[in-house]
C-alpha cells in the first residue's frame, strides 16, 4: 500500500495512470462506437444487441466499474497535475507560449469538463432513461432515435463528439510518449495514428445524431421481449 501510495502522489505516477486510463477509455469508445452503428442495420439487430448485453450481467458489471474507476482516476490525475503544474510555474511563465503545441493540447482541459458532463446526461438519457422523452426498456433503437430526432440533443451530442476527437487525437499521442512506446520525432506534429483514430471515432459517433436528425432511422413500433427472448413488435401502431 505504502509503495501504491509513493507512486500516486509522484507526478510521474499520475501521468502513468492517466496514461493506463487513457488505453482503457481508448479501447471502451471504439468498442461503443462499433455497437452504435449496429444502429444501420435496424431494430432487430439493436435488440438482440441490447439482450446480449443484458444476458452478460455480470461481466457487464465487472466492465462498468472498470470504467467508472479508470474514468475517476484519469480525471483526478488530471485535475492534480494542472494543480501541480500551476503551483511549479513563477510569475510570468504562464504567459510563455510552448514551441510545439496543437489546438486539441490547448482544449484538452475543457473539452474533458464537457465529456464529463456529456457522460452523465448520456447516461441518464440512454442508459436510465429518467430525462428520455419515451424510453422503453431493451429497444434501444426508438430510444437512441427518438432522443437523437430533437436538433438541440443531436447537436450537443455533437459537440462532445468534437470533444472526443480532439481529446483522442492528444490523449492518444501522450498515451504511446507517457508509456515510453513512441521515442522522440524531429516532426511532432506528424501524428497519423493518433489522428486516424480521433477521425474514425468522431466520425463514426456523429454519424448517428446526423442520421437521426436526418430521418434515416425508419420509425418502428416499440418491441416486447417474448419469453422465448426474441422479440415482437407490439400491437400498437405507435411510431412516435
Amino acid at each position: 500500500m505504502y509503495v501504491l501510495s509513493r507512486f500516486w502522489q509522484s507526478t510521474i505516477g499520475k501521468k502513468i495512470v492517466m496514461a493506463v486510463t487513457g488505453i482503457i477509455g481508448i479501447l471502451f469508445v471504439i468498442g461503443h462506437m462499433t455497437g452504435n452503428l449496429l444502429m444501420f442495420k435496424g431494430q432487430e439487430v439493436m435488440y438482440h444487441y441490447a439482450l446480449l448485453l443484458r444476458t452478460s450481467m455480470p461481466l457487464l458489471w465487472a466492465v462498468r466499474i472498470g470504467l467508472i474507476a479508470a474514468v475517476v482516476l484519469h480525471a483526478v490525475a488530471a485535475y492534480q497535475l494542472t494543480m501541480l503544474s500551476r503551483a511549479a510555474r513563477p510569475d510570468g511563465y504562464t504567459q510563455r507560449r510552448p514551441k510545439v503545441t496543437t489546438f486539441a493540447a490547448r482544449t484538452v482541459r475543457w473539452g474533458g469538463v464537457l465529456l464529463l458532463v456529456f457522460i452523465v446526461l448520456h447516461l441518464l438519457q440512454l442508459t436510465v432513461g429518467v430525462i428520455h422523452p419515451d424510453y422503453a426498456h431493451l429497444d434501444p433503437y426508438n430510444n437512441v432515435r427518438i432522443a437523437l430526432s430533437n436538433p438541440l440533443v443531436a447537436a450537443l451530442y455533437l459537440l462532445a463528439m468534437a470533444a472526443l476527437g480532439l481529446h483522442l487525437y492528444h490523449g492518444s499521442w501522450a498515451v504511446v510518449r507517457t508509456l515510453g512506446v513512441a521515442r522522440p520525432s524531429a516532426h511532432p506534429l506528424k501524428r497519423r495514428i493518433a489522428l486516424a483514430v480521433a477521425i474514425i471515432v468522431a466520425a463514426g459517433f456523429m454519424s448517428i445524431p446526423i442520421a437521426a436528425v436526418l430521418g434515416v432511422f425508419a420509425p418502428a413500433p416499440p418491441l416486447a421481449e417474448t419469453t422465448a427472448g426474441t422479440a415482437l413488435a407490439t400491437p400498437a401502431a405507435e411510431t412516435h
